[in-house]
């Protein structure tokens, strides 16, 4: 009988153990795939991983900041700044996890040169995200932009655009799917690396290694310290998980730890 308690009771506290829970919030790639292959090491800790695949860059933080999720994981500083700002919310950076450098992409031509007059280029929508689009444009010489401005920059912010091309704000998530209808199209590596394209290979101009665009892990300040979360953010910064980015990724995800 004392032998069954004794398994009883271990069974108990192995339970209670692991019924420690994350619900994070990504984007499929390469996001969700990194909190994936992490998964198995957190559950040896006692930690049960719940990774929940979004398509947009809105719902994983209101989720969040409204306690249905724990964290999420698809976003850079930029625009996380933003969206706090924008909604009020008070969302926290956990760890710096990787670099995404950002590409364009055309269907059409071979070369930034081969842009034709009045080609039509698409961006992101979103503040953070359109604005890094420009600043890339403007690294590539296709546009200038007036002095002064950043990461918040809009089309109303290009001072010359030699070859008059017309800029269209669209959803990130859509670009990839419009980009045989368009000259250029300014696309986040996940959803480029989704669409099967090879940033190193495909992208016609990108930014480089050294971009400060760094995706984080994402919390509240409420349980951005607890035990939980705090191995997560360990884990994601194992030699492990840079090994497996540099291997899988071959340079279109950059580790940033």
């Amino acid at each position: 009988m004392k032998k069954l308690f004794a398994a009883v009771a271990a069974f108990a506290a192995l339970s209670a153990h692991a019924s420690e829970q994350l619900n994070v919030a990504a984007t499929a790639v390469p996001h969700a795939e990194i909190l994936e292959f992490v998964k198995p090491v957190l559950a040896e800790q006692g930690v049960e991983l719940n990774v929940k695949v979004f398509t947009d860059y809105v719902q994983p933080n209101v989720q969040v900041a409204e306690k249905r999720l724990d964290a999420n994981f698809f976003q850079h500083q930029p625009y996380l700044d933003e969206f706090n700002k924008s909604r009020r919310t008070d969302l926290v950076n956990v760890a710096g996890v990787h670099v995404e450098p950002f590409g364009a992409y055309s269907s059409k031509h071979k070369s930034l040169d081969e842009l034709p007059n009045g080609a039509t280029v698409v961006i992101p929508n979103d503040a953070t995200n359109g604005g890094r689009a420009l600043l890339l444009l403007a690294k590539a010489g296709v546009i200038t932009l007036k002095d002064g401005v950043g990461i918040t920059a809009t089309p109303k912010d290009i001072a010359q655009s030699p070859k008059n091309i017309k800029i269209r704000e669209l959803e990130a998530a859509t670009l990839p799917r419009v980009l045989t209808q368009v000259d250029l199209a300014l696309i986040n590596t996940n959803y480029a690396l989704e669409a099967k394209l090879n940033p190193t290979e495909d992208a016609l101009f990108i930014e480089g290694s050294d971009s400060p665009y760094v995706n984080i892990l994402v919390s509240r300040s409420d349980n951005k310290d607890s035990d939980a979360m705090q191995k997560l953010a360990a884990a994601l910064h194992s030699e492990q998980v840079r090994q497996f980015i540099e291997e899988k990724y071959k340079g279109a995800v950059v580790p940033a730890f």
